[in-house]
C-alpha cells in the first residue's frame, strides 16, 4: 500500500456527461469525460468516489471551494437551495480512448424522482458538468475489496445499489477464481448479463414488493438454501442496505463459521435514513458496527 500522504489520494475532478445508456429496468449508465488536468486513477474493483450533483434547475455543479482544507465547511455552509447533493458511487469502469481521453462509467439506480441522485441521472444530458472527489492514485482506501492471497473462494452479496461494484469486481477477478454470489434486485429485468473470467455461480434474488424484515428474510432464505461450495478460507464481500448487510454478515460468521476478519461489509444505505444522515454519522464517528458509506 502506498505511503503517500492521505490528502494526495483524492482530488477534485470535473466530469462532463458524454452519453447515457439504459441497462435494465432500474439501471442507467452515465459515461463521463474527465476534463480536469490532474490524473484520475481508479483502483478498480469497488472503487468509490463522491459526486456533487447540482440542485434542481442548475445544469452544472458549482462549489465555493475545492481546496482540500476548506471545501467541506464551504459546502456545508451553502444555502440549502444552492448546495450540490453529495453522493457516493462506484467507478464501474475507467478507460483511455484511442484519442487519449479518459472516460468513466458510473451506473445509477433509477427510482423516479424519489431521490436527488435518481432525479438528476434520469435527466442527465450531454455536456452537463459535475464535480467529484475521486482517486488520484490507484492504491487508495476507497477500494474495499482486498482479499488476502490465502483466500480460496470469494462469496458475495449485493443489492442493486452495490451491483455495479460487484460487477466490476467480477470482471477483474483472476481466471478460474471460485465465486458464489447472491445479487438482489427489484425487478426481473434487472438481472444483468455479467461477464467474468471467474468460475462464478450467481443466484438472483428478485425482491419485488418485499420491504423491511420480509426483504431481509428473503435474502437469508436464499443464502441458507444454497451450498456455497467447498472452501477452507473464503473471503466474503457484502454490500447494500445496512440492516440486510448486518444480517448476512451474521449468517456467514455464525452459521457458516467464516472468520469475521475475512468478511468485508459495507452499508451503502440504510432503510429509513437519508444519505445526509449517514454522512453526518460517518463524520461524527458514529455507527461503529458498520463501515461508513464513504471514507472520502
Amino acid at each position: 500500500m502506498t505511503t503517500a500522504p492521505e490528502a494526495a489520494h483524492f482530488r477534485f475532478f470535473e466530469l462532463e456527461v458524454l452519453r447515457t445508456r439504459r441497462l435494465g429496468h432500474s439501471f442507467l449508465r452515465v459515461t463521463f469525460g474527465v476534463t480536469s488536468p490532474a490524473g484520475f486513477r481508479s483502483g478498480g474493483f469497488d472503487q468509490s468516489l463522491s459526486l456533487f450533483l447540482p440542485p434542481d434547475g442548475r445544469e452544472h455543479t458549482v462549489l465555493p471551494s475545492t481546496d482540500e482544507d476548506t471545501w467541506f465547511g464551504a459546502w456545508r455552509g451553502m444555502p440549502d437551495e444552492e448546495r450540490p447533493v453529495m453522493r457516493s458511487y462506484t467507478v464501474r469502469e475507467q478507460r483511455r480512448t484511442p484519442e487519449g481521453a479518459d472516460e468513466v462509467d458510473i451506473d445509477f439506480v433509477l427510482h423516479g424522482d424519489a431521490s436527488p441522485a435518481s432525479r438528476w441521472a434520469g435527466r442527465a444530458a450531454t455536456g452537463r458538468r459535475i464535480l467529484a472527489i475521486g482517486p488520484a492514485v490507484a492504491e487508495n482506501k476507497s477500494v474495499r475489496f482486498q482479499p488476502p492471497a490465502t483466500a480460496d473462494a470469494i462469496w458475495m452479496y449485493a443489492d442493486e445499489t452495490a451491483l455495479p461494484a460487484a460487477a466490476a469486481i467480477l470482471e477483474r477477478l483472476p481466471s478460474g477464481t471460485a465465486v458464489r454470489a447472491w445479487f438482489e434486485v427489484p425487478h426481473e429485468d434487472d438481472r444483468l448479463a455479467l461477464s467474468t473470467p471467474a468460475r462464478a455461480d450467481i443466484t438472483w434474488i428478485v425482491r419485488g414488493a418485499a420491504i423491511g424484515p420480509e426483504r431481509t428474510e428473503r435474502v437469508l432464505s436464499a443464502l441458507r438454501s444454497a451450498e456455497p461450495g467447498a472452501a477452507e478460507a473464503p473471503y466474503v464481500w457484502l454490500a447494500g442496505e445496512a440492516g440486510t448487510v448486518r444480517a448476512t454478515r451474521r449468517h456467514f460468521v455464525q452459521e457458516r463459521s467464516v472468520d469475521r476478519r475475512s468478511v468485508r461489509f459495507t452499508g451503502y444505505w440504510r432503510l429509513g435514513a437519508s444519505e445526509e444522515q449517514l454522512l453526518a454519522e460517518a463524520y461524527a464517528g458514529q455507527s461503529p458496527s458498520e463501515e461508513p458509506t464513504s471514507e472520502l
